[in-house]
């Protein structure tokens, strides 16, 4: 079997369905010379590195034609180790290389007639925990900027209505105008800001005694913000705290691991073992959040959890692009012991980007059952494809 051509297909039909802001799921299909394809998704479905990715896999899929789909980390290692630009790695090249490894794992599985996760090693969860991703966006398939603390309660008691005992949420996202990233959230942060952040996760605790809550920062503070904040929350308590610095610079994360004793967790922006590597060593992050389609794929993403496990870290994978991201993550999440929960993103339950694939994975009283198909487990629609913006590389 040889790969034959490359399709890289960027989905429009589902762009509408999130208001004011940009959505781009972009999708490769790998196609083989014995007829079978497969599909995997970069994890740059928002953002502004989408058409720069869209660019970079034109070249890399004219690295892969002809060779044995079969052979996935002689593939890996070529991309990574050839192109001299892939061994600086960044969100770009990572996200190219990805999208191609899980096309190549959906290949394989489709081949063999079986899941993904026995091929990573077999089921190790057979229910896997999902929590309500975002809240401060609202709970459902419309989103709003959520102000009042009030607002804050009540969309954490939609999620739980929906069955979860797990949300995420960003406190200092939205200032009280409705504006996304508006207030300086770094260096010592002002009370009138605390305060209302404070109060929208106490609306969150009021609602739910015996809720998880999750506390988001996206990297808007930085680690004096951090810790100020953290020191205000402990007392709710957390399950854990996501980005609460950048992590190009991993002393940063350390100290504020160091200085406050809710678990740290970060990884959506870290590529590759190397990457992860000085956050494993200095013991800074104690949930992993490694995402498929940047990370490397489900070959670079297995290896990153199994070393996580090594340093007792626990996964949470990031999940925020179309139903092609979700099914790969559930496909690894079945089989590592070190499995903590799912994140399921609001923007799952609009009709327009459920329509982009065939299935439509989703919770049910906040669990997810892993999908049996072959492969990944999913397939782009008809309209999806009909409607996508498509390049064939030969």
């Amino acid at each position: 079997m040889k790969i034959t051509s490359v399709d890289i297909l960027r989905l429009t039909s589902g762009k509408a369905a999130i208001e004011k802001s940009s959505w781009n799921p972009t999708v490769v299909r790998i196609n083989t010379s014995d007829g079978i394809s497969g599909c995997g998704e970069i994890g740059l479905a928002y953002g502004q590195a989408s058409n720069a990715a869209y660019g970079i896999l034109q070249d890399f899929a004219k690295l892969v034609i002809g060779m044995d789909p079969m052979n996935n980390e002689q593939i890996w290692e070529k991309i990574f180790r050839k192109t001299f630009w892939g061994q600086g790695g960044g969100t770009v090249i990572f996200s190219g290389i990805s999208a191609l490894d899980i096309a190549l794992w959906d290949i394989k599985g489709k081949a063999l007639g079986v899941p993904c996760y026995q091929l990573l090693g077999g089921k190790t969860n057979e229910k896997l925990r999902a929590y309500a991703s975002q809240i401060q966006f609202d709970w459902g398939p419309k989103a709003s900027a959520l102000v009042h603390p009030e607002q804050y309660g009540e969309s954490a008691r939609k999620a739980m209505a929906d069955g979860y005992t797990c949300v995420k949420v960003d406190p200092i996202g939205f200032d009280m105008e409705g504006r996304w990233m508006t207030w300086n959230t770094t260096g010592i942060l002002p009370r009138e800001l605390v305060k209302i952040a404070v109060k929208r996760l106490q609306a969150i605790r009021d609602a739910g005694p015996d809720l998880d809550i999750i506390v988001e920062l996206h990297s808007l503070t930085d680690t004096n913000a951090a810790i100020q904040f953290a020191r205000e929350i402990e007392g709710l308590p957390c399950f854990y705290y996501e980005e609460p610095v950048m992590p190009l610079n991993s002393g940063s994360m350390k100290e504020v691991a160091r200085n406050v004793k809710i678990p740290i967790a970060s990884g959506e922006r870290i590529y590759t073992r190397w990457g992860y590597r000085p956050f494993f060593e200095d013991r800074s992050l104690k949930v992993i959040q490694p995402d498929l389609g940047n990370c490397g794929g489900l070959t670079e993403g297995k290896k990153i959890c199994d070393m996580a496990h090594v340093y007792d870290a626990v996964v949470q994978v990031h999940v925020c692009g179309g139903p092609m991201a979700t099914a790969a993550a559930l496909q690894l999440e079945a089989v590592i012991p070190n499995f903590l929960i799912h994140e399921h993103l609001a923007s799952a339950l609009i009709p327009e980007n459920i329509g982009l694939c065939n299935y439509n994975y989703q919770p049910k009283d906040g669990y997810f059952s892993v999908p049996d198909l072959p492969g990944i487990g999913q397939e782009l629609s008809e309209s999806a494809i009909a409607t996508a913006v498509t390049t064939v590389v030969k």
